[in-house]
């Protein structure tokens, strides 16, 4: 089989939606499955106005219905950016089976940037994803949201860690004062990572990453040691010398940094919300709590050994599985009668590892 997946998310970003698909593509193929990518590379592209990081495609409807020409068996759009929307409407256009993911709640960003009503946000949402064949979600409290939201034809799609790269073993050195408090992600004003960096907690607070809030948190909060974006090796060796992985974002779908941390030996403190609640649920791998500086201190309590061990869990080849079985899943359904296809709003459940 061979896949086209349309993104408006792509290198240089480093975010969780870029790794997951990477990491999608490489375990992928031990399954017999080619895939291809349709990115902002391909195109002349802008930066997103005040997110420069976040390139915005010139894409064109010949430009892409020319792509979509090539022999693939089936199309998946990742994003819901211009890459992703002229796809979806080609596809239409066409008659195309295509599926679609939902990885960002931007309905809850924008109302926190601009005071953009939720309700207007989910109904594009909805019309852009209800299209597809199936919407692939991560977590099960996601799937719930989006279903009593009016999304339909929601597919589970958990996500996978590298347990090689993010081990315990690449744990090192590190000259600073500890215990230490690790926040790794985009410094944005959806991710709350001022609510990590208030809090009263002994040791250091160390922050991994960029973003457009990068320079005003640093002007904030001088005490903290902002080392900016790391990856692979030295982004693991970070995971693994600190003592606590602190996660403040109340709006991430997943959070794939989540799985690193915990695969490198460090406890999560979190909020209850989703995300966590889906990635640490009951384990006891973290502590969820609505005082993030107890979370903190208490997570220090629990055995490294036992958030490596809770990572395990999760594995890219599986995830890699499940995707596979999704198209499969929704290309089937597309035989049904629209009558029919309008009953079917259930959500297919599937291991999360």
């Amino acid at each position: 089989m061979r896949i086209l997946i349309a993104t408006d998310a792509w290198r240089p970003q480093i975010n969780g939606v870029v790794r997951s698909l990477e990491s999608l593509a490489k375990h992928i193929k031990h399954l017999g499955v080619e895939v291809d990518f349709l990115t902002p590379l391909d195109f002349l592209s802008i930066p997103m106005p005040g997110y420069n990081e976040i390139r915005l495609a010139c894409a064109t409807p010949g430009a892409i219905r020319r792509e979509l020409e090539k022999n693939y068996d089936h199309v998946h759009i990742a994003t819901e950016g211009p890459i992703g929307l002229i796809t979806r409407n080609e596809c239409l256009r066409s008659g195309r089976c295509f599926t679609t993911s939902f990885h960002t709640l931007f309905p809850e960003y924008l109302n926190a940037r601009i005071s953009l009503p939720l309700s207007f946000s989910y109904a594009l949402l909805r019309q852009f994803h209800n299209a597809s064949a199936g919407t692939m979600v991560s977590t099960s409290n996601l799937a719930q949201d989006l279903n009593a939201r009016g999304f339909q034809h929601l597919l589970r799609w958990s996500r996978g860690v590298d347990h090689d790269l993010f081990t315990p073993e690449a744990r090192k050195s590190f000259d600073f004062p500890r215990p230490i408090f690790l926040y790794a992600g985009r410094l944005a004003l959806e991710k709350n990572v001022e609510a990590f960096l208030k809090l009263d907690l002994p040791g250091c607070k160390i922050v991994v990453g960029d973003g457009p809030a990068g320079k005003s948190l640093r002007y904030k909060f001088p005490n903290a040691y902002f080392l900016g974006s790391k990856t692979s090796e030295e982004l693991a060796s970070i995971y693994a010398s600190s003592d606590v992985f602190v996660f403040p974002s109340r709006t991430d779908t997943f959070g794939m940094v989540l799985l690193e941390a915990l695969s490198s030996g460090l406890p999560i403190a979190a909020f209850p919300v989703m995300g966590p609640l889906d990635v640490i649920g009951s384990s006891g791998a973290g502590v969820l709590s609505e005082d993030l500086a107890y979370a903190a201190l208490e997570a220090l309590k629990i055995p490294r050994e036992h958030a490596r061990s809770y990572a395990l869990s999760f594995s890219w080849k599986n995830c890699a599985q499940q995707f596979l079985d999704n198209i499969i899943y929704a290309r089937t359904t597309t035989k049904l009668s629209k009558k029919e296809k309008k009953k079917s709003t259930h959500i297919l459940e599937r291991s999360p590892s």
